[in-house]
C-alpha cells in the first residue's frame, strides 16, 4: 500500500469525525472549518500560522453577526444594541463592512466590557461582563476560525461547550464509571476559574498551536480590556488574570486551558494511568472516578491544578464522596446519583439518578417569583404562557434517569402556588367553573404544562 492510500484514507477517517454540520453557516465557512478541523487533527504539533485574514472574511463576519443578533444580548458599555444597529442608516452591511475594514487594516480595538453582578444558585453573587456589540461580532468570528483548530485536541472526557457534546453525555460518562465499580468519587470546586486563569499561561496554550500574531494580539486585547462598573462615574479595573464571563470567546479560552489538565490526567504520571481513573468534565465542573481515591490521587490533582495551572481548588466545596455507603450522594450538573435499595425488596440496589433538591429549590423559586403580588395585574394567559416555557425546558433537561418523584412533587407545589396566585388577583375567593376541579380549571382550561 502507498504511503498517499495511507493518507487519504487516514484523512477520510477524521473527515468522518468532524463535529460539525447543520450549522446554518455559508458553505465556504463550514468547509474552512471542516479543513481546518482535519488538518488539526492529522498533525498535531501543527502551528497555524495564516488565520487573522480568515477572521476579517466578509462571509465569517456575515456568519458572526448572524449568531450574535440571533441571541438578543444586551448592549455594552456604548449602549448600542441590535436593534440600533439594524435600524441605522447605514444598517448592517454598513456596520460589517466598517468592522471589515477596521480588522484588516488592524484598526480594530475592544472597548470597556461592562461588568453585572447576577446571583448565583448559593445566594451569592458571580461578575459578569457584557462586552459591546461590535466586540462580541469580531469575537463570534474569532472562535468560528479557532473553535475546529483546538476542537481537534480536546478530549472525550471533556463535555461543556463543545459542538455536539451536552450535559446528558457528561452524566451518562458518570454513570457508566458508577456501574464499572468507580464509586470513589473526587467531586471538585474551582474556585472563580472563569475569574482566575492567568493570562501568561493561557497565552502559552493557544500558542501551542496558533502563531500568527496578528490573533494572538487580539485575545491579549479581550484578557487586558478594562472592566467598567456602574454608570456614575464609571470605574476601569485592569486585571493579570481571567476571561470575563459573558465574552464569546471565554468558553473556549477555558476549555484550551483545562484541557491540559485532561491531558495530563491521561498521561503516564497521571490518574488515568496509575490508578486507572476516570475524569469527567464539563467547563469548570468535573468529578473524578475511580475504585478508591487515595492519597495519590488527590495529591497528583492538587499539585496540578494548584501549582502547575495555578488555579485554586475551593476545599469548602470539594468533597470526596463513597457512593457504596448507603445515604452518600453527588450532586453534577442539576441531577443526584445515589445507590438506592431495590423498589421491590430484593437485597441488590441499583443507580437512582434523579433531579438534585438544588434544582428543586431553584425552580421553585423562580416560579414563586413569577407568581408573586408584582405579577398579579398581568393576564392569566401570558402568565401561563410564561410559566410553560420555565417548564418545558426543565422537563426536556431533567428526563434523564427517575425524575417521576420531582416531578410530582413540583407540579403540587406549582399547582398550589397558581391557586394562591388567581386568589391572590380577586377581591372575591376564586372558584372554578361549576362542575370542574381544580385540577381540570389549571391544567386543560387555563393550559398549564404537567411535569
Amino acid at each position: 500500500m502507498s504511503h498517499k492510500t495511507t493518507t487519504e484514507e487516514g484523512s477520510n477517517s477524521i473527515a468522518k469525525e468532524v463535529p460539525y454540520g447543520n450549522e446554518n453557516l455559508p458553505e465556504s465557512l463550514a468547509s474552512l472549518r471542516k479543513k481546518l478541523y482535519i488538518k488539526s487533527k492529522r498533525e498535531p504539533r501543527f502551528w497555524f500560522y495564516a488565520l487573522y485574514d480568515r477572521i476579517y472574511r466578509e462571509d465569517v463576519l456575515a456568519a458572526a453577526w448572524q449568531q450574535v443578533s440571533s441571541n438578543k444580548g444586551s448592549p455594552g458599555v456604548d449602549g448600542v444594541g441590535i436593534n440600533d444597529i439594524e435600524d441605522s442608516p447605514q444598517g448592517v452591511k454598513g456596520f460589517l463592512d466598517d468592522l471589515h475594514v477596521d480588522l484588516k487594516e488592524k484598526q480594530y480595538r475592544p472597548q470597556a466590557v461592562r461588568r453585572v453582578m447576577i446571583p448565583k444558585a448559593n445566594g451569592g453573587e458571580r461578575p459578569l461582563g457584557i462586552p459591546t456589540v461590535r466586540d462580541r461580532v469580531v469575537q463570534t468570528a474569532t472562535l468560528l476560525i479557532l473553535e475546529p483548530i483546538f476542537e481537534a485536541d480536546f478530549l472525550d472526557c471533556s463535555y461543556g461547550f463543545r459542538p455536539k457534546r451536552n450535559a446528558h453525555q457528561a452524566l451518562a460518562a458518570i454513570e457508566q464509571g458508577l456501574k464499572r465499580g468507580k464509586t470513589a468519587v473526587y467531586d471538585a470546586d474551582l474556585q472563580g476559574y472563569f475569574d482566575s486563569i492567568p493570562h501568561d499561561k493561557l497565552m502559552k496554550c493557544v500558542e501551542m498551536r496558533v502563531s500568527d500574531r496578528s490573533v494572538l494580539k487580539l485575545i491579549r486585547m479581550w484578557l487586558n480590556v478594562p472592566v467598567q462598573e456602574g454608570d456614575d462615574p464609571p470605574v476601569r479595573k485592569h486585571g493579570k488574570t481571567g476571561t470575563p464571563q459573558g465574552g464569546v470567546i471565554s468558553p473556549l479560552l477555558a476549555n484550551i486551558y483545562l484541557h491540559w489538565l485532561d491531558k495530563r490526567f491521561s498521561m503516564g504520571d497521571g490518574p488515568g494511568e496509575f490508578a486507572n481513573a476516570e475524569l469527567v468534565r464539563y467547563a469548570d465542573d468535573f468529578v473524578v472516578l475511580a475504585r478508591s481515591m487515595g492519597t495519590g490521587i488527590t495529591d497528583w490533582l492538587e499539585a496540578t491544578i494548584e501549582d502547575w495551572l495555578g488555579l485554586v481548588i475551593n476545599r469548602n466545596k470539594t468533597k470526596l464522596l463513597d457512593l457504596s455507603k448507603q445515604g452518600t450522594r453527588l450532586d453534577f450538573l442539576g441531577y443526584s446519583f445515589r445507590y438506592d435499595k431495590d423498589l421491590r425488596g430484593r437485597k441488590t440496589r441499583y443507580l437512582n439518578l434523579f433531579v438534585s433538591d438544588a434544582s428543586c429549590g431553584r425552580r421553585r423559586k423562580k416560579v414563586g417569583d413569577l407568581l408573586s403580588s408584582r405579577t398579579s395585574f398581568v393576564p392569566i394567559p401570558e402568565l401561563i404562557e410564561s410559566l410553560n416555557l420555565q417548564l418545558a425546558g426543565w422537563k426536556n433537561y431533567f428526563f434523564k434517569g427517575y425524575p417521576r418523584k420531582a416531578f410530582r412533587k413540583m407540579n403540587n407545589y406549582i399547582c398550589g402556588k397558581v391557586i394562591k396566585h388567581l386568589n391572590r388577583r380577586s377581591q372575591r375567593p376564586y372558584r372554578p367553573p361549576q362542575g370542574v376541579t381544580w385540577y381540570q380549571h389549571i391544567y386543560r382550561n387555563l393550559g398549564l404544562i404537567q411535569l
